[in-house]
């Protein structure tokens, strides 16, 4: 395998919208944007075909809101309609830095954005372009973790990317505690006995049975998201036993 030719040839970036928010906690941080499309055009250009999904905390959290009187369900839906906001704005980042990009959502809004068709995704993926999935998986009490296995699983995607602020899992949280350690390589298995929460229970079993590898490692480090589809060794990598990277 030479230097440039990517292990994984279809992925499925999860971003969420904590990331999105940059150095705020609330809302899209621009330069924040702008790096992470950078990220995915060096992918790109390798001729990586990418799907994207994005969470919508740094706007509204449905499980947050149900506990203060609105019903949950209704509140994820709004959470839902906050990762199209977070959609729409990543895609104009990426089609302004040259990468063609098309939004999908769960939910029907025909005047800014297409409706998922997994037919139409397909083909979208092979023309070059780059799939932002918004609207979660477009029923309620779903995360968007679930969604990301979810449409890994239907596009075929070799592997979940899922870009983080830290490096990647570690024992203990490392913005709480200066000498956690980081953990290079676990297994479904480790992720649900030691419930390190890295994806909810959902989407860590769908991407179990459907034996798509889980890569953990931080977007905003320049050169992270290529040298992961590289197959370098890049933050943490949850898979089946006797797997090697």
């Amino acid at each position: 395998m030479t230097p440039e030719t990517p292990k994984y040839r279809r992925i499925l970036l999860k971003v969420s919208g904590e990331t999105l928010a940059g150095e705020k906690k609330f809302g899209l941080f621009p330069d924040t944007l702008k790096a992470i499309a950078r990220e995915i055009k060096e992918v790109t250009d390798l001729k990586v075909e990418v799907g994207i999904v994005v969470g919508g905390g740094n706007i509204f959290r449905g499980l947050a809101v149900s506990a203060q009187g609105i019903e949950r369900t209704v509140g994820d839906y709004m959470g839902m309609l906050a990762t199209v906001i977070n959609a729409l704005a990543l895609q104009d980042v990426l089609e302004k830095t040259g990468v063609p990009t098309r939004v999908l959502s769960a939910i029907a809004m025909h005047e800014v954005a297409e409706p998922y068709i997994r037919r139409r995704a397909m083909r979208h993926l092979e023309k070059g372009r780059v799939l932002i999935f918004a609207a979660g998986t477009g029923s309620p009490y779903f995360t968007t973790d679930t969604a990301a296995a979810l449409r890994a699983t239907e596009i075929g995607a070799q592997a979940i990317l899922k870009g983080t602020k830290v490096a990647g899992i570690y024992d203990r949280d490392p913005e709480k505690d200066a000498e956690a350690l980081m953990l290079p390589r676990l297994t479904y298995f480790d992720i649900l006995e030691k419930d390190l929460r890295v994806m909810d229970i959902t989407a860590v079993t769908m991407s179990k049975e459907q034996k798509i590898p889980i890569i953990v490692f931080k977007l905003l480090e320049p050169g992270n998201m290529k040298k992961v589809v590289l197959g370098q060794k890049v933050g943490t990598i949850v898979e089946s036993r006797g797997h090697e990277r």
